[in-house]
């Protein structure tokens, strides 16, 4: 009977504890429902570990994929685990796939996100999303190889510690003014710091409006809450955040916000929920006067009070306004939106089509001076987590619904990474300005980025010596463009010169200096998509004495020229073609080795083999004159001679009986030092009279 009553007792409590955890589920669901996505995943935490994995399965699934929803929207890693949970227990939504493939881009992990992917298309064939996903999983590593030119660096004058700061707004065309949303902690004049209860939304903060501007050195500085829209006499020790208090509103939270052109009227985004229930962002105006913002007023948009807005974004003229909502009518989650003024009154809103929304999260727009729209998506092929896109205007892709054609691209890296990459603003017409990231962030705390597209610039730079690398102080370089570009330049004392060029430029360049032959160059700019630097170097040939040519070679004991003096050869082509004015002398020389008479015909029949190339190519019989002179002439050694082979003396002849004196290996050096094929410049007026 003993055991009976324990076995009872035990039961009960075991029947009370699955529905208090039932009720806290529950709980938990309605958190989830309103939108307290922090306060939802705690309770769900602490249920998950209490639920029996065999005898609850169906529950503790419910609960892992919820706690992966309440992780995902809040930017938690966490939430991989969460969804890989619910997967192995057998969480019956396919959706569950879905969602673990995008925060498994959002970790970088592409190849695992591209395998749930698939397992989702099992059940949903044609979702696009899921498409787009495999699609971006397969091509992030090459999109990553291929950046923009845009450079991107943290923004850390706005940064603050343990705060998301993101969706900078400038001030109308003032670009030294702007506006920004944060969480950071604030201050009292006695520099205390107020303490709020987190939000139960995001466990954070409530966000606010932020300002900065930038002083006279180029540094924003002045951060403080927009003035005249918060009561700067708010000094209580405790803010509550508490959306569930009966019969009191929660603190507001601003953000996201946009302004006319001239400056004086902001478009925000602005959310109170009241008595437990979040009534969904709306978006409020506010006017400046004597340095204030007034207080803000709500704009309707919709005659449904029940529909979200956010996130406005003004064209240039005022007269159009892009938003976020998730209205019906939409392509699911929320999307973009748009509302036009008559002068009186906001026409009824319109849906940007399919082109700009998906079934995913279309965020953040802004509209340049051009009509480039810009905006944030989870739903576009991209990197993970939200990407930023460029729409432009297409005509050949009109929607049938809004009349509008858009062709929408990724903005690429560095602007998008596999974490949240959202709320772009520019400097007025400069390709400047700033965006929102958490790339990198651990926390998922959200930081503003510079960005700027350096000027594309096109260099050409080099030395120009003579034929033993010694620097022409007194030579020119000629830069002659198809653009009509008719440059001359000295070169540096050193022989070097540094030349800007015009992109796509055809260009003839021509180094030349007195006592010597000119070198022509071509070089081109065409169809380049970044900076580039070109390295031209010129070696001029001196015309009052002899150039050994170094790469021209024999068969051995022969005349027959071998492949690897095809580059020899051709430069000689080269040289008597951008001096066509001149005639030479082609002489071969051999060592001292062998007959006399035999070493001087076979110098001969070299010379002549050199020849015969040169008319093959083009060049005229009349300018080559080719002489074989055996071993009559032996080298006379130079400075840059003996620089490189220190036993041979300057101005020493490199004779027979010079060589006899050295060691075998120096003897070879200098007989084949002798082994020469030269030319030398007998007149330099050929044809011109």
């Amino acid at each position: 009977m003993k055991r009976f009553s324990i076995y009872i007792f035990l039961l009960l409590a075991a029947v009370l504890c699955s529905c208090s955890i039932q009720k806290r589920v529950k709980k938990a669901d309605k958190k989830f429902e309103i939108g307290e996505y922090y306060d939802a995943a705690q309770i769900y935490k602490q249920c998950y570990s209490r639920l029996n994995s065999k005898k609850q399965r169906e529950l503790k699934a419910h609960v892992s994929f919820r706690q992966g929803e309440c992780m995902r929207i809040l930017n938690d890693p966490k939430a991989v685990s969460a969804y890989n949970n619910a997967i192995k227990l057998k969480y019956q939504d396919s959706t569950v796939y879905l969602r673990y493939a995008e925060s498994l881009m959002y970790q970088g992990k592409y190849k695992e996100a591209e395998k749930a992917f698939r397992t989702f298309l099992e059940w949903q064939p044609d979702h696009y999303r899921a498409q787009a996903g495999v699609y971006a999983c397969q091509q992030v590593t090459e999109w990553k190889k291929t950046p923009t030119r845009y450079k991107v660096q943290v923004a850390k004058d706005f940064q603050a510690k343990r705060a998301s700061t993101f969706a900078p707004a400038f001030v109308g065309d003032n670009t030294d003014a702007l506006l920004f949303t944060s969480n950071r902690q604030e201050r009292t004049k006695a520099k205390e710091k107020k303490i709020q209860r987190p939000s139960p939304v995001t466990g954070q903060q409530l966000f606010r409006i932020y300002s900065a501007r930038k002083n006279a050195s180029g540094k924003w500085e002045d951060i403080e809450l927009a003035e005249g829209l918060y009561d700067s006499d708010s000094s209580s020790e405790q803010v509550e955040n508490d959306s569930t208090s009966s019969g009191k509103a929660a603190p507001a939270e601003m953000g996201v916000c946009c302004l006319s052109k001239d400056g004086k009227t902001m478009y925000l985004t602005y959310s109170r929920p009241v008595n437990g229930q979040d009534l969904g962002a709306r978006i409020y105006t506010s006017t400046r006067a004597s340095g204030q913002w007034s207080e803000p007023q709500e704009l309707v948009l919709f005659k449904d009070s029940s529909i979200t807005v956010g996130h406005p974004a003004l064209n240039a003229s005022g007269d159009t306004l892009y938003f976020v909502s998730d209205a019906p009518g939409g392509y699911g989650g929320k999307d973009i939106w748009f509302a036009e003024y008559d002068g009186a009154e906001w026409s009824a809103p319109v849906n940007m089509g399919k082109q700009i929304n998906t079934s995913g999260e279309e965020l953040y727009p802004t509209i340049r001076n051009n009509g480039v729209l810009y905006f944030a998506s989870t739903g576009h092929p991209g990197y993970g987590g939200l990407d930023i896109f460029k729409a432009e205007r297409d005509t050949t892709a009109t929607d049938s619904i809004t009349g509008m054609g858009w062709a929408v691209y990724n903005m690429g890296a560095p602007f998008n990474s596999n974490g949240d990459d959202f709320g772009i603003t520019f400097a007025g017409e400069t390709e400047s300005g700033f965006f929102s990231s958490n790339r990198g962030d651990r926390k998922g705390f959200d930081k503003l980025y510079s960005f700027i597209l350096p000027e594309m610039e096109f260099i050409v730079e080099g030395t120009v010596v003579d034929n033993n690398g010694e620097p022409i102080a007194d030579a020119s370089i000629r830069l002659v463009g198809n653009n009509g570009t008719n440059t001359k330049l000295q070169v540096r004392r050193d022989g070097t010169y540094k030349i800007k060029l015009q992109k796509d430029t055809k260009y003839v360049m021509l180094g030349t200096a007195r006592g010597y032959l000119n070198q022509k160059q071509e070089l081109n700019t065409l169809g380049l998509k970044d900076s580039k630097t070109y390295t031209q170097d010129f070696t001029l040939s001196p015309i009052s004495k002899p150039v050994t040519m170094d790469n021209i070679f024999y068969e051995f004991g022969k005349w027959d020229l071998t492949p690897a003096s095809e580059t020899g050869l051709a430069a000689l082509v080269k040289l008597l073609s951008d001096n066509p004015n001149i005639t030479i002398e082609l002489s071969a020389h051999t060592d001292y080795i062998g007959n006399d008479a035999a070493n001087k015909e076979l110098s001969a029949k070299r010379a002549q083999s050199v020849v015969n190339y040169l008319i093959s190519h083009g060049i005229e019989r009349e300018r080559l004159t080719p002489v074989g002179y055996g071993e009559e002439k032996p080298v006379v050694a130079d400075g840059a001679l003996h620089d490189k082979y220190k036993f041979i003396p300057a101005d020493q002849e490199l004779t027979e009986e010079f060589i006899s004196s050295l060691s075998s290996e120096q003897q070879e050096i200098c007989n084949q030092i002798n082994r020469r094929t030269e030319f030398k410049v007998l007149r330099t007026t050929y044809k011109l009279y």
